[in-house]
């Protein structure tokens, strides 16, 4: 054999197997589906009021929503307004940081959203913050 028939073997011979490649690219997949975090608002439709002095909040706070019609919801689950405090006392005491936001429809009546932000507080909230929409 000459050495022209060798490298010609060799270069037919020479496929690159893309298997483990893309093994490894659906083990990152799966990795970052699981370790992103996803916000979500608790399937209520909230109308948020407007604000021009709005600030981003933080993703590793605690959210409190209220609907429209007074139902309350923490971290996307519905909750008595009794047991608001006791949950959040329970939330909180887990957690470094100890911000709440509350995510409140802009016709929840002002007494409800004051009483949430209240037992936020006494359950041991450092920061309790209302959620807007940003205005132009």
């Amino acid at each position: 054999m000459s050495i022209i028939q060798v490298s010609k073997q060799r270069r037919q011979q020479s496929e690159i197997d893309i298997a483990p490649l893309i093994d490894i690219v659906f083990i990152l997949l799966i990795f970052f589906m699981v370790t992103t975090t996803f916000i979500r608002d608790a399937k209520l439709e909230i109308e948020r009021p407007g604000a021009k002095t709005a600030q981003q909040a933080d993703n590793r706070s605690v959210r409190v929503s209220v609907g429209r019609r007074g139902e309350i919801f923490v971290d996307a689950r519905p909750i008595k307004p009794w047991m608001l405090q006791a949950k959040m006392r329970e939330i909180i005491s887990r957690q470094r940081i100890k911000t709440v936001l509350v995510i409140a429809d802009r016709r929840v009546e002002t007494g409800l959203l004051v009483d949430v932000v209240d037992q936020c507080r006494l359950a041991g909230a450092q920061d309790v913050g209302v959620a807007v929409e940003q205005e132009i």
